[in-house]
């Protein structure tokens, strides 16, 4: 009875997001034009749409079908966190993104009461653009003055839980505030040096306008063990959240559905699957302002000790991000697991992108 109800539930959520994609994927009609366009660049906060962890990026992203997942399951399917192994984990995670944009990122996830209670966790993504130059216009030859410089940055926390309710079906969301602050401008009431072709005048600023934003958005996430073998199916949907207003300007944040499976192919051989896995990870993904899109990788390990890793997130979309590589370790000391994890992305004429991660649960 509880195995109907769990694929009723599945097969009804899958529809949902299915019709969903299907009608956000059609094209914009403009009231003035009646023409078809695409919507491109339409979301703000853009930095929730970067794949933080080490080990997912490698292969692709495509991390939604995750059985047994760890507190970094919160950045792609809070759902997968329920089935995290022993009672405790945590990571740790840098990310030296294009153009000299930092990540630092962390999660944590603990399991109380034996797992009667699911699995609670926390994440954090703090990012740094570097340094800016700010300027104002004014009537001299270069058209402007530096009046110092600024720099833009962003934040995410979030609070998650995830409960399996059978050994093949599990649930989690999350709820997390989101923040980016893109620096100060100048407002004054008079008159300064600059708009006689002179030198920035700080005497004559009355006031500044802060150019920050916050609010909360949620991540919801299933994930369910088909029992044919090894293969996963899952479904997510990251960053729900209110249309926000930025001076002039309405955007959302950048709202993704994803539908994802994995399967270990050495299921097909004769191969003892704990010496030897290869799993293949597969994702559909339908972003808010992106085209749709499929993520793959395809992950290697032996003995559950060492990974090899390569996929690609954005194949025949993306001009320049390219094939992402990866590896990974993992190793015991007595009840407590370490795992390291690197991951190099080719991001075409922006140069390479390269990503650390360490972890450790008990």
């Amino acid at each position: 009875m509880k195995r109907r109800f769990y694929a009723t539930t599945l097969t009804l959520l899958l529809t949902l997001v299915l019709t969903s994609s299907s009608v956000l994927a059609q094209a914009v009609v403009t009231p003035d034009t009646e023409v078809e366009t695409e919507k491109r660049a339409q979301t703000g906060m853009k930095f929730l749409s970067t794949s933080v962890d080490a080990r997912a990026t490698a292969v692709g992203g495509a991390m939604t079908a995750e059985m047994e997942g760890s507190s970094t399951s919160l950045f792609y399917n809070p759902a997968s966190m329920a089935g995290m192994p022993g009672s405790f984990h945590a990571s740790a995670s840098v990310l030296s993104f294009i153009t000299d944009i930092n990540y630092n990122v962390a999660s944590v996830a603990y399991r109380p009461g034996g797992g009667n209670y699911g699995v609670v966790g926390l994440s954090v993504i703090s990012v740094d653009y570097g340094d800016f130059i700010g300027t104002i216009r004014a009537n001299n030859e270069q058209g402007f003055v530096e009046t110092g410089t600024y720099s833009p940055t962003a934040l995410a926390v979030g609070l998650g839980y995830a409960r399996a309710f059978s050994d093949r079906f599990a649930a989690g969301a999350q709820v997390k505030y989101v923040y980016q602050n893109i620096g100060d401008d100048f407002v004054t009431t008079q008159d300064f040096d600059a708009q006689t072709g002179g030198t920035f005048n700080s005497g004559a600023v009355t006031s500044t306008e802060n150019y920050s934003k916050g609010t909360v958005a949620f991540d919801f996430g299933i994930v369910y063990h088909t029992g044919f073998r090894s293969l996963v199916i899952a479904m997510n949907a990251r960053n729900f959240s209110q249309e926000l207003s930025y001076v002039r300007e309405r955007f959302e944040l950048p709202l993704t559905f994803q539908i994802g499976m994995a399967f270990n192919l050495m299921d097909l051989t004769s191969m003892d699957p704990n010496t030897h896995a290869l799993m293949l990870r597969v994702d559909a993904q339908r972003p808010r302002d992106f085209t749709e899109h499929v993520k793959f990788g395809l992950e290697y390990s032996f003995m559950q000790i060492a990974f090899l890793r390569a996929g690609f997130e954005q194949l025949g979309v993306s001009e320049e991000q390219g094939v992402s590589l990866g590896a990974g370790l993992r190793f015991n000391v007595q009840s407590i697991r370490f795992g390291a994890d690197y991951a190099y992305t080719d991001f075409g004429l922006f140069g390479d992108v390269n990503r650390f991660g360490l972890q450790i649960g008990l």
